[in-house]
């Protein structure tokens, strides 16, 4: 792989490439335990897929940016690597199936290229940060998030406070109070606010945490209702120090932070973060909004070819559905409908050639799985719906009833149960053929996800679907939970579905049809569905659907699930969401020795803080290793600190001048200084050394310190 390193103009995205290289191959040797090297691979995007010996890669995207160069770089990719077809996600990202492991690092250099990155896009780190796809366009916007946004994206990649946390970790900028970002459903979510404080027009965020979907969604807490713009950055990572240790480990099922709120209470949880406060990195972060750069736009006397548009009716719909106007008057904004989030190739190259003379060079990919055209001169909109006519891509409707969101499900998925393509293909049929007008209702959303996992964000969906089974006569069959209610109400409050009932998934076309024909005549004038779902209440909807579960007239297909020729089976692999822990002694010296060695390179490129937090991450994973050797098992890194003074300090066989936990929370009684930083890397490394000896000389007795 020598050949394609040269190509590489950033050293720190070269050294990640080089390590993966490596890694790929002692993993292959036999030399990283495959738990390790799951770890390892899903920080940098690699997903293992439902199939063997293939890989999902996950591209990064920040906030859903891409220029149309980049659009082209993972066309161009997909074609190379994978199977030329890519996967727009509900977290802005963008996926490529069947891709061959020994194959990610040069596919990593080639995205490159053009600034993309798979970083951190998997694994417990701080997943995509996500944004309403209007920003910085949106006519109800205080201001534009996209500048903080994405200074959060840049501050916290790499970044040692988050590398390998319990769980994976979700950050959300809404552009108003609209909160089309979800910031209710994030481990932090955030919304624009302008407050006058001394009589200038301060710029802050209201700031919600510990919230979640998955199979127990939470709402998030009000942590601020206003927190001023240059303190944002600076808060986010006392909470990532907080999750990091005192984070549940063991049971990936309880690993969120909105579990160990719940666990600590949210007044301790505010207390611990604010004492983190004097090791943070930086105390203030401004973000010069002033001096953000705007997208390259469309020449005003742009030559556009010479263009048809095969149904004007259609363009009319599209017009009225699909495209909005800026807060910059002279434009327009349009979306794209991209069915089940796939778009080839092929056709995204024929797309990127026809648009360029008539979009600016900012495209978002948006949370529902589509696709946001921006800076359109009202002149050239129908010019721009027939480039996505000609392509396919021009249905009307975008984030309308007829809009279905749906994650891959059992097409790639490892935990998904059953079909969630399939069965979205299906109701959109529904509603094409039964309920055309619908494609004007923005107000109910249906999505769905293979499992409770909520990737498809079911649990705030107005109509919701998840994955599951069900027996009948010793065989089973495919099922879905369906979940009514959901959906979001503004300025950081949300709607949690609730489970109403199980249905067979191939009467799934039966169920949206009772729904959506009992709205339509029972609900008042101008009641919304959730209005409705609320005065009704649940019982009456499970009696509504309650015939549709009955099993005594199942028919043969019943068994098999949407898109599928073979009889169902429950077929659930191991989730990758998260790193698995790593009980293995041996292995976490490793680690601590590798946190050790990032230590000196901080130190050496003058990041005192970095160094100092690497230098925690050797004192805990040496002290976790010690502990395993002792048939301690712990499940924080809280726990650690403490069973380590308890099973080594206070039984003598560690004198440690007033403990361990005194030893390793230095880190929360200094500012990140070059004195603190070198002090506190030679305590970790005598520390590491120490237990490298013991382990090498089991019988030894330990060295005073």
């Amino acid at each position: 792989m020598q050949s394609f390193r040269t190509e590489l103009e950033n050293p720190v995205v070269e050294k990640d490439i080089i390590e993966l290289e490596k890694k790929i191959r002692l993993f292959r040797e036999g030399q990283i335990p495959e738990e390790k090297f799951r770890s390892l691979r899903l920080a940098r995007g690699i997903y293992g897929q439902r199939q063997p010996g293939v890989q999902m890669i996950r591209i990064k995207l920040p906030y859903g940016k891409m220029t149309l160069e980049q659009w082209k770089r993972m066309s161009d990719v997909s074609d190379e690597y994978s199977t030329g077809n890519l996967h727009l996600t509900t977290r802005q990202d963008i996926q490529i199936h069947f891709v061959s492991l020994e194959k990610t690092p040069e596919l990593w250099t080639k995205l490159d290229l053009d600034d993309i990155t798979i970083r951190e896009a998997c694994g417990n780190t701080v997943r995509n940060i996500t944004a309403s796809d209007k920003a910085g366009i949106d006519p109800a916007e205080p201001f534009d998030i996209t500048p903080y946004a994405d200074a959060a994206f840049r501050y916290f990649l790499r970044n040692p406070v988050c590398q390998d946390m319990g769980r994976k970790f979700k950050i959300a900028f809404s552009s108003s109070d609209a909160d089309t970002a979800w910031a209710f459903m994030h481990d932090i979510g955030v919304i624009p606010k302008i407050r006058e404080i001394n009589g200038q027009q301060v710029r802050g965020f209201k700031v919600m945490i510990g919230g979640g979907l998955g199979a127990q969604p939470y709402l998030a807490h009000i942590a601020y209702e206003f927190l001023e713009a240059d303190q944002l950055i600076p808060y986010i990572e006392t909470v990532l120090r907080v999750f990091d240790r005192n984070g549940e480990r063991a049971s990936r099922h309880k690993a969120r932070m909105k579990f160990l709120i719940q666990k600590l209470g949210f007044e301790e949880f505010s207390r611990l973060v604010e004492e983190e406060r004097l090791a943070n990195k930086v105390k203030t972060f401004h973000v010069d909004a002033d001096v953000w750069e705007e997208p390259e736009l469309p020449a005003a006397d742009a030559v556009l070819p010479a263009y048809t548009i095969k149904d004007p009716k259609k363009y009319e719909i599209w017009k009225a559905t699909n495209a909005f106007r800026q807060k910059q008057a002279d434009y327009y904004a349009a979306y794209v409908r991209v069915p089940l989030g796939n778009i080839s190739s092929v056709i995204s190259r024929q797309i990127i050639e026809g648009l360029k003379p008539a979009i600016g060079n900012d495209v978002r990919v948006t949370a529902n799985q589509g696709l946001l055209l921006k800076y359109i001169l009202p002149a050239h909109l129908p010019y721009v719906f027939s480039v996505l006519e000609t392509a396919g891509f021009a249905e009307p409707g975008f984030d309308s009833v007829a809009d279905i969101t749906a994650c891959p499900g059992t097409d790639t998925c490892n935990l998904a149960i059953s079909s969630s393509t399939g069965i979205a293909t299906a109701l959109e049929l529904v509603i094409q053929e039964e309920f055309p007008d619908l494609v004007y209702n923005k107000d109910i959303k249906i999505k769905i996800s293979g499992c409770m996992n909520s990737c498809g964000q079911h649990g705030i969906a107005a109509i919701g679907f998840h994955g599951s089974s069900v027996k009948s006569g010793g065989k089973v069959l495919p099922a879905l939970q369906v979940l009514l209610g959901g959906g979001i109400v503004g300025d950081g409050v949300g709607r949690v579905a609730d489970k109403v009932i199980k249905v067979p998934s191939k009467r799934g076309p039966d169920v949206l049809r009772s729904l959506l024909n009992d709205y339509e005549a029972n609900a008042q004038e101008s009641e919304k569905f959730n209005d409705y779902y609320d005065r009704q209440g649940e019982k009456y909807f499970y009696d509504l659907l309650k015939p549709l579960t009955d099993l005594t007239t199942l028919q043969n297909d019943d068994f098999i699930d949407w898109g599928q020729g073979d009889k169902f089976a429950t077929a659930i692999g191991v989730g990758e969401c998260a790193s698995v822990v790593i009980d293995l002694v041996a292995t976490l010296l490793f680690e601590g020795e590798e946190k050790l060695q990032s230590s000196i390179v901080a130190l050496e490129s003058n990041q005192f803080a970095d160094s100092i937090y690497h230098s925690y991450s050797t004192f805990i994973q040496t002290a976790k290793a010690l502990l395993l050797g002792e048939g301690v098992n712990c499940n924080t890194q809280t726990g650690i600190i403490n069973d380590f003074d308890k099973h080594f300090i206070e039984t003598g066989k560690w004198p440690i001048d007033g403990g361990f936990k005194e030893l390793v929370l230095q880190i929360n009684q200094h500012e990140p200084s070059e004195s603190f930083a070198k002090a506190y890397h030679k305590q970790a490394a005598d520390f590491y050394q120490q237990a490298h000896a013991l382990r090498q000389q089991p019988s030894a007795e330990v060295p005073a310190s």
